[in-house]
């Protein structure tokens, strides 16, 4: 049987060497949290700070608790708009990214 290994490390990995895909993972994440998916985008979001900041320093960053930002950022996590805010001001600047939203015509 071949051996597996859990998709974390792999999106770990890969956010960590390509700055594009880190990117994408923090585009996606917004995107989920407009469109109505929050349970995903705080799993995409979770993977992210595991990959890029960590958890520490993302508590230093958002004067949080490590504890709570992980709870926040669990599948049934419920973070506040400000929170929520902090959470991408410093997951942007570790990307060196900003971020911009544009509403489109539904179809």
């Amino acid at each position: 049987m071949a051996l597996t290994r859990s998709y974390k490390h792999t999106i770990a990995e890969r956010a960590q060497r390509d700055p594009e895909f880190a990117q994408a993972l923090l585009d996606e994440a917004a995107t989920l949290f407009l469109n109505g998916e929050p349970e995903m985008a705080r799993i995409i979001l979770r993977d992210l700070v595991n990959a890029t900041v960590g958890f520490e320093e993302l508590a230093k960053g958002t004067a949080k608790p490590s504890k709570s930002l992980h709870r926040m950022l669990s599948a049934k996590g419920n973070p506040s708009m400000d929170n929520l805010a902090a959470i991408f001001a410093v997951i942007r600047a570790t990307l060196g990214v900003d971020m911009q939203v544009h509403a489109v015509r539904a179809h």
